[in-house]
């Protein structure tokens, strides 16, 4: 079976459980962070294992299901787990979910992970907006016989992450009084936590947060012409900033730490979505 059957087949499942419901907002939700979906409105739960054609997700603090509700207006699909190159997938595959999103109809796509700071001025549970990224991993989603209804061959990448959405959360959290840090996101293909040189390599490069997602589905989804608005909470310092070891259940305690900030920064983007800005 091609990628783009297995495409078809997600995408003929959901559409069928979803009935009449038409999502506009996607969200990929990181590393501790999946008890977002929680919170929608008259949810509807999708297991990944359910869906024909579609991968399963292997990681401690991601639930591995799709939950489907409402907020602010918005109907969102949201992803309780992603896939990551270091399972094995090739990132075409861990990809495919964007594509579905696209295919479903979403016009917007939040992404969110958790990320190793690596800009000094950064501390543990700070959270940061997406400006640009590094594809530090050595392959690319977009590699192979290209899907032309997604998009060009060779898509543009100035604004992957939509500056007039990223300008209005910074804008509405300031209001708020929330702190909001704004950077570049580095991804290394994991699933080992980066050496100290390889932190410092990184900041050289200009980046402030380092991790082992994002990058592949936001390329994809630039591609597909997605508004995407990219979040990382800096669950902690990268190697080598601070003596302490790096351990995964420490990365999923912060991020419950931060939970409520991070909720409400969601919040006010799907806010400025329903608002049509």
């Amino acid at each position: 079976m091609t990628l783009r059957d297995r495409i078809n087949q997600s995408t003929a499942y959901l559409k069928e459980k979803l009935g009449d419901l038409r999502p506009q907002v996607g969200m990929i939700l990181g590393s501790g962070l999946g008890d977002y979906a929680d919170q929608l409105e008259n949810k509807i739960e999708i297991p990944y294992a359910d869906i024909p054609g579609f991968l399963k997700s292997t990681v401690e603090g991601h639930r591995g299901q799709f939950v489907v509700g409402t907020k602010a207006g918005l109907t969102i699909l949201a992803m309780q787990g992603r896939f990551h190159y270091y399972e094995g997938y090739s990132q075409q595959e861990i990809t495919l979910p964007v594509r579905v999103m696209r295919l479903l109809g979403i016009e917007t796509l939040f992404i969110t992970n958790a990320a190793g700071g690596v800009n000094l001025n950064f501390a543990e549970g700070a959270l940061m907006v997406i400006t640009d990224h590094i594809n530090y991993s050595f392959a690319n989603p977009l590699i192979g016989a290209n899907m032309d209804d997604f998009g060009p061959r060779f898509p543009d990448m100035t604004t992957v992450y939509t500056p007039d959405l990223r300008a209005e959360v910074l804008q509405r959290a300031e209001t708020e009084g929330i702190q909001l840090n704004q950077g570049v996101y580095a991804m290394f293909s994991g699933p080992n936590y980066e050496t100290p040189a390889e932190v410092r390599f990184a900041r050289i490069m200009g980046a402030d947060a380092v991790g082992m997602s994002t990058v592949p589905e936001a390329i994809v989804a630039a591609q597909s012409g997605l508004r995407v608005l990219g979040l990382s909470c800096i669950t902690n310092m990268a190697a080598g900033v601070l003596p302490e070891a790096l351990d995964h259940a420490d990365v999923v305690v912060v991020a419950a730490r931060v939970r409520q900030t991070f909720t409400r920064v969601l919040d006010l983007a799907l806010e400025i979505v329903a608002d049509g800005k």
